[in-house]
C-alpha cells in the first residue's frame, strides 16, 4: 500500500520536473514513511511513497525499473507467488521477493491483459521506455484510488486530490453535479466525476493508455449477471466456503504484522472466525469502536463472543471521548478530501488511529459483502418488487411477513414496505433511484426538473434484483465505503485489506439465486451458512442490521460539532439559501432531518478548507 503520483509533461525541464514530483509526493507522504523516490525520462515522471508490506528490502523500493519499464504501484496481488512460478517457468528471472517485480513480469509475458491475471486490489502506473507509452491500471471493484487531470496532451495523475491541486492544470472549479449528488444520496462521486471539473476518477475495472496523443479508458472486467448455478444448496454453501477461505489466506500474505476490525456484525466476525479457524495458533490484534451508554452503538456483546469462541484474538476496544471528536472530525474529512456523507467515517478514523498505536500495518476488514449478498434491509424492497415483477404473488407476501418477523419490523411499517415493493415492481434502477434523489432534500437545491446528475446502468438480459446488488457494487453504495477505507487506514500508513473483494469470490455470489442470498426473511444466507459452525452462535443468529453507526449526525451536532451548524453556502449559486437557513435554524430549534443538515455542515467545512 502506497502513495503513487506522476505526469507526462513536455513543457517542464528535468529541474521543473523534480520539484514537482517532490510537492506531490510530499503531500501524500502520510500513504506511505518507509520510501519516498522519483524517476524522471522526460516528458514523464513517476514518483512513490513506499510503505512497505512484502519484502521490507530497499532492493523493493518504487519506482522499480527492470526490462526497460517502470513502475509505480499502489496496492497488493495477492496471487503473485502462483504468477511468480508461473513466469519463472516461462523464463522470467526475479531480484526481489516483492510483488511488484512480478506485475513488471506479467506486463512483459501478457501485455495489458497482464490484469485478467491478478486477484488483488491494484493502481498502478507503467512507463515503457521502449514504446514510450504509459500504461495504467485500477482493480476491479476501485479499492485502490487513481485520480487525473488531463488538458493539453499533459497527464497528471495521483492516488489523492492533494497531489493534484499542486499542479499546474488544477483549477478548484466546483463540480456541481457531484454536490448535489452528495447532498441528496451521499454518494462522493459518480464514475469519473470528482467534486472538482478538472479532476477525474479512473473508473474500477478500467486501463487507461497514453503515448503522448492518444489517450483512451477501457473496461477489462465486468460481472455476467446473466450466469445462474447448477449446483445443490449444500454445493454452493461448500465452494463459497471454499473461496472465500482461499482468499483469507491469501489476505494474509504479509512481511509485517496484521490485525482485523470487529464490529460484532457476521461480516468482520466471518473473516476473523476464519483465521482462526485457518490458522488457530496465529494470534490476532482486533479493534473495536464502541460508544458507552448508548447501546445503539456499543457492539462488544457480540465481539465478547467471538473472543471467547477464539482464545487466539487479542481484542482491542476503544471509547472515544466527546473532547476527541471535533479534531477527529477535522483531520477525517482532511484526509477524505471531500465532503463527508456520514458520521460513520469519523469512527473508522479513530479505529485505524487506535490499531496503528498498536503497531499493526494491515487491517482486514469485511466491507463488500452487505453489498453483493444483500445484506442491507432496503434490499428486500427490491427482492419483493422482482417477486411481484414475476407474478410470484404468495412468495412476495410471504417474504414481506419474513422480513417484519425476523428484522422485527412494525406492523405499521408493512403497508410502507409494500408501497416501496410494488413501485420496485414497475420501476427499473435508474427510475427508482431518481425518485430517491428527487424525494431527498428536494428542496434545497434548484432546477429539480433537469435530467438527474447520474445513470444506474441497465442489463436487459438480468433480473430486477442483480441489477439492484450490481449497482450497489459499482456506482450507489461500495464505491463511498471504499473511498473511506482508504483514506483513513492511509491516515495512518496502514494497508486496509478487503477479503470479501475476492472477484473470484464475487463472481460465484453473482451466479447464486435470490433465495441463497435472502432465505425466508434471513440476509446473506450463504455466508451463514458457510461460516455454521465457525461462527459463535449469537452471531451465525443474529439478524439486526446496523452498519458503522455513531451517534453522530445527532448528538455530535448538537454537541461537540454544533460549531459547523454556521453554514453559508453563499458561493453555490445552485443551493437554495434561504431553504437551507430553515433547515438549520428548524434542527438548532430541536427539529430533526440530521442526516441532511450534516451534509450541509460538512459541506460548508470542505469549502472553507479547499
Amino acid at each position: 500500500m502506497c502513495g503513487i503520483s506522476g505526469f507526462f509533461d513536455s513543457t517542464l525541464s528535468t529541474y521543473q520536473a523534480g520539484a514537482t514530483a517532490s510537492k506531490m509526493l510530499d503531500s501524500i507522504s502520510h500513504r506511505g514513511r518507509d520510501n519516498s523516490a522519483f524517476f524522471t525520462d522526460l516528458p514523464m515522471t513517476l514518483a512513490h511513497n513506499r510503505l512497505a508490506i512484502i519484502d521490507l528490502t530497499p532492493e523493493a523500493d518504487q519506482p522499480m525499473e527492470d526490462m526497460n519499464t517502470v513502475i509505480v504501484l499502489n496496492g497488493e496481488i495477492y496471487n503473485y507467488l502462483e504468477l511468480k512460478d508461473i513466469l519463472q517457468e516461462k523464463g522470467y528471472r526475479f531480484a526481489t521477493r516483492s510483488d511488484t517485480e512480478v506485475v513488471i513480469a506479467a506486463y512483459h509475458e501478457w501485455g495489458e491483459h497482464c490484469v485478467d491475471h491478478f486477484v488483488g486490489m491494484w493502481a498502478f502506473a507503467i512507463w515503457d521506455r521502449r514504446t514510450r507509452c504509459l500504461f495504467c491500471s485500477r482493480d476491479r471493484f476501485g479499492i485502490k484510488p487513481f485520480y487525473y487531470i488531463f488538458r493539453d496532451n499533459k497527464l497528471y495523475f495521483a492516488s489523492e486530490y492533494k497531489a493534484l491541486k499542486l499542479t499546474p492544470l488544477f483549477s478548484n472549479e466546483i463540480n456541481e453535479k457531484q454536490v448535489i449528488r452528495g447532498l441528496q444520496l451521499g454518494w462522493l462521486f459518480y464514475e469519473e466525476e470528482t467534486y472538482f471539473t478538472c479532476i477525474k476518477r479512473l473508473p474500477a475495472a478500467s486501463n487507461l493508455t497514453f503515448d503522448g496523443t492518444d489517450f483512451t479508458i477501457s473496461r477489462y472486467w465486468n460481472l455476467d449477471l446473466t450466469k445462474k448455478s447448477e449446483l445443490s444448496f449444500e454445493e454452493k454453501r461448500k465452494e463459497f466456503r471454499r473461496l472465500f477461505f482461499d482468499s483469507i489466506k491469501l489476505h494474509l500474505r504479509s512481511d509485517v504484522r496484521i490485525g482485523t476490525c470487529l464490529s460484532g456484525g457476521i461480516d468482520s466476525s466471518s473473516v476473523v472466525s476464519a483465521i482462526s479457524a485457518l490458522f488457530p495458533e496465529q494470534p490476532i490484534d482486533t479493534f473495536t469502536i464502541y460508544y458507552d451508554g448508548d447501546n445503539e452503538v456499543d457492539e462488544r456483546p457480540w465481539v465478547y463472543e467471538v473472543a471467547a469462541r477464539y482464545p487466539n484474538i487479542h481484542p482491542h476496544y476503544y471509547m472515544p471521548k466527546e473532547y476527541e471528536i471535533l479534531d477527529a472530525f477535522k483531520e477525517t474529512q482532511f484526509f477524505a478530501d471531500v465532503p463527508l456523507a456520514s458520521s460513520s467515517p469519523v469512527s473508522q478514523y479513530l479505529l485505524m488511529k487506535m490499531a496503528s498505536a498498536e503497531g499493526v500495518k494491515v487491517l482486514l476488514d469485511g466491507q463488500g459483502a452487505d453489498e453483493f449478498l444483500a445484506g442491507y434491509l432496503h434490499s428486500f424492497d427490491r427482492l419483493i418488487g422482482e417477486m411481484f415483477h414475476d407474478f410470484q404473488w404468495i412468495d412476495a407476501f410471504r417474504m414481506l411477513l419474513d422480513h417484519k418477523f425476523i428484522h422485527r419490523q412494525p406492523f405499521s411499517t408493512l403497508g410502507y414496505q409494500l408501497m416501496k415493493s410494488i413501485l420496485a415492481s414497475v420501476k427499473d434502477e435508474q427510475e427508482m433511484y431518481f425518485l430517491a434523489f428527487k424525494h431527498k432534500q428536494k428542496q434545497i437545491t434548484k432546477n429539480l426538473h433537469v435530467k438527474p446528475p447520474f445513470e444506474i446502468l441497465s442489463h436487459p438480459a438480468a433480473k430486477r434484483f442483480d441489477e439492484f446488488l450490481h449497482g450497489l457494487v459499482f456506482t450507489t453504495s461500495l464505491p463511498t465505503l471504499l473511498h473511506y477505507e482508504d483514506r483513513n487506514s492511509m491516515a495512518f500508513s496502514i494497508e486496509s485489506r478487503v477479503p470479501f473483494l475476492d472477484h473470484r469470490l464475487v463472481e460465484f455470489a453473482f451466479t447464486l439465486s435470490n433465495e441463497d442470498k435472502i432465505h425466508r426473511g434471513v440476509t446473506k444466507y450463504i455466508l451463514r451458512e458457510a461460516m455454521n459452525g465457525s461462527l459463535p452462535s449469537a452471531i451465525y443468529n443474529r439478524h439486526d442490521k446496523k452498519g458503522f453507526i455513531t451517534p453522530g449526525e445527532d448528538k455530535w451536532l448538537r454537541g461537540p460539532l454544533k460549531g459547523l451548524l454556521d453554514i453559508n453556502l453563499g458561493r453555490l449559486d445552485f443551493i437554495n439559501q434561504k431553504v437551507v437557513k430553515q433547515v438549520v435554524e428548524r434542527y438548532k430549534a430541536g427539529g430533526n432531518n440530521s442526516t441532511l443538515v450534516w451534509r450541509l455542515a460538512t459541506l460548508n467545512h470542505w469549502l472553507k478548507n479547499i
